[in-house]
């Protein structure tokens, strides 16, 4: 059964009138201004941001120990 004729006409219009839709430009134009603007900044994965954390927190450890024998050492020697 073949639907009538102004309805096919109807969804023609309708398809048409969606495709000259500025809110699909819009939204293109959006995307891709944020896109640009995110690029441009100098931005990490949190994967990356986690694994940075955790080498931080390993050399600040690190560099508790260093002290703590730095001051052992001066300690020693003024005795």
């Amino acid at each position: 059964m073949n639907p009538p004729p102004f309805l096919d006409d109807l969804a023609q219009k309708l398809k048409a009138l969606m495709a000259e839709n500025p809110a699909a430009d819009i939204e293109k134009n959006f995307k891709q201004v944020m896109s640009g603007a995110l690029a441009r900044m100098d931005l990490v994965t949190r994967e990356e941001f986690d694994r940075q954390r955790e080498v931080l927190a390993k050399t600040r450890e690190k560099l508790d120990q260093l002290e703590a024998l730095v001051a052992a050492m001066e300690q020693k020697n003024r005795a």
